[in-house]
């Protein structure tokens, strides 16, 4: 009968596990965070100008980035309920992609040559970087097609916190393509006098790290409920609300870290989301009751006598 009590105070599991499955896409990852590495050793002994217009700064961020991008989507791809071959196809579209990526980034940089708008670069360099946009196109429908399934997916569902971090986190993915696909039309990064697209761009994509994070802590938190709902749903709309502020300042021209009106609303949204996450970390470490105790582990005022 103690076996029996015991067993029933063991919390469960959940049965779709992040990362479950997907190894090929965690090395796809990890090879970009090897690669960043390695370009930042260069980059210390070496100077990060490669001319006439290669920067392998750029390098540098775009692999971390697309590492990091790729290790988000491998923790959350088995909770989107694809069938196995779909699965199987979307998961090798992104490993090919990304990899492509990697490569075009890295060697065009390290030749001195602008891997997506050159304007030195030989006819080759030129198809490459044709198919470097393209490759960053099916990059964007994949990220539309992953939205659409976690906003389909109906409850019932495990892992509902999870679930909500992911679908917030992917409209400030759509956003962040927008960006994108505004980039490949102008054929840079810059727009107006000081506008940057590439801020958009990144902290749109950060939000798989950013809100799936706080959602991932408050399932292991011991809190109600309504306050895990209320985390969650502050800090993502904060965060949104942001993005799309930064991305009508670029608009406009004006580069988001000038001391404007939009820029200084943009911050307090990012710290009030910032809050939400500290929040959660805090919800997350907070030790246990007595009564979350397991049963072979006795209240600690018993311990003491």
């Amino acid at each position: 009968m103690f076996k029996f009590m015991k067993f029933n105070r063991i919390e469960k599991e959940p049965s779709v596990k992040l990362f479950d499955g997907e190894r090929w896409l965690i090395i796809t990852g990890l090879i970009g965070l090897t690669l960043s590495i390695g370009i930042a050793l260069f980059i210390f002994f070496q100077g990060h100008i490669r001319l006439p217009e290669g920067d392998m700064k750029d390098a540098f961020s775009f692999n971390a980035a697309i590492g990091i991008f790729i290790l988000s989507i491998a923790a959350i791809l088995p909770l989107v309920r694809f069938s196995d071959r779909k699965r199987k196809v979307i998961r090798w579209f992104f490993i090919v992609a990304s990899i492509y990526s990697y490569v075009i980034e890295t060697v065009q940089n390290f030749r001195g040559i602008n891997p997506r708008f050159s304007r030195v670069g030989t006819e080759i360099d030129i198809v490459a970087g044709i198919l470097f946009g393209v490759i960053s196109l099916v990059l964007v429908a994949l990220a539309v097609i992953l939205m659409i399934h976690f906003f389909r997916i109906k409850s019932p569902y495990e892992r509902p916190l999870l679930i909500l971090g992911i679908r917030y986190a992917f409209l400030s993915v759509f956003v962040a393509n927008i960006a994108g696909i505004w980039m490949i039309i102008l054929q840079d990064r810059l727009t107006g006098d000081a506008g940057n697209l590439i801020v958009l761009h990144g902290l749109g994509f950060h939000a798989l790290q950013t809100l799936i994070l706080p959602a991932w802590l408050l399932e292991k938190a011991q809190v109600k409920d309504r306050i895990k709902n209320r985390l969650i749903h502050s800090g993502s709309i904060a965060w949104l609300l942001m993005i799309l502020l930064i991305g009508i300042h670029t608009g406009f021209g004006r580069s988001v870290f000038e001391l404007t009106i939009l820029p200084i609303f943009g911050s307090v949204l990012f710290f009030i989301w910032l809050a939400s996450v500290i929040s959660a970390f805090v919800f997350f470490i907070k030790p246990k009751s007595d009564n979350n105790l397991p049963i072979d582990q006795p209240p600690l005022t018993q311990q003491n006598r």
